[in-house]
């Protein structure tokens, strides 16, 4: 679930018992992710898949991080075509060549991981199929710079730079966070190199990074409903994010099926 950029408090560090919990966690998260992926097909509508994604979440011994923070109403956030984030599930059915962004958390024993994967319905365009790969090779570039040593400008100006080579654009006023007792700690890792991202990152962090890639503008807008960004110009996004342990040797990705 992305974050409004803010502050920059001290950053928790996580020891290896909480970071073998929230590998549990993250696995966790995959599992959804996949499961909700293996179900989709044209017709089927968010609710449907909001569910399933509840089912799989405490089927596994875990507890859906989203439902209730902050008063949001479902298990998973599912954003369709120009939604960027945080889409409310319900009776939409979905369509062949719609686009569907499935972002969830799960909690174990009180550690949190976070993970989106935007999925293809059906058959898509190749335009369509290029944005797809260009969000997750932004997410590959940022994860690569979580490294010890580096800063969290770094992961941003990796994002932005593929971002901007593929000719697209990033959303500049939603970011990755800190991830671990709660969903949203610090730092914020904002999609771009932006001011005041100087924190130097060692091993023992935990982050949520989540490139969210437009085809058209990085403007924004939220919906009356209070949680649903959308692109101001209509045009597609995707968002994808993985939950990362820092290791002295670089980024450790949690929420990966293994």
């Amino acid at each position: 679930m992305a974050r409004h950029r803010s502050g920059q408090p001290q950053i928790p560090l996580k020891d290896a018992r909480a970071q073998a919990t929230m590998r549990r966690a993250g696995r966790i998260v995959a599992l959804a992710l996949a499961k909700v992926g293996e179900a989709l097909r044209p017709g089927i509508t968010t609710g449907e898949l909001d569910a399933l994604a509840e089912q799989t979440i405490r089927g596994l011994g875990a507890v859906p991080t989203f439902l209730g923070y902050q008063g949001y109403p479902a298990t998973a956030c599912l954003s369709v075509n120009q939604e960027v984030v945080h889409g409310i599930p319900g009776p939409r059915p979905l369509r062949e060549g719609d686009i569907l962004g499935v972002d969830l958390g799960a909690t174990v024993e009180g550690w949190v991981a976070d993970g989106a994967f935007t999925f293809p319905v059906g058959v898509v365009s190749a335009e369509t199929t290029r944005l797809l790969e260009a969000g997750q090779g932004a997410l590959a570039a940022g994860i690569a710079m979580a490294r010890p040593g580096n800063r969290i400008r770094d992961i941003g100006a990796a994002i932005e730079g593929f971002t901007k080579a593929q000719g697209y654009t990033v959303v500049r006023d939603l970011c990755g966070h800190g991830v671990g007792r709660s969903m949203h700690e610090p730092p914020q890792v904002p999609n771009y190199p932006a001011p005041g991202g100087e924190q130097v990152l060692s091993a023992g962090m935990a982050l949520a990074i989540e490139p969210m890639v437009n085809a058209g503008g990085a403007g924004v807008r939220i919906l009356n409903d209070g949680w649903t960004f959308v692109t101001l110009d209509g045009s597609l996004s995707v968002h994808f994010e993985h939950t990362v342990l820092i290791q002295p040797e670089g980024p450790e990705i949690i929420t990966l099926l293994r």
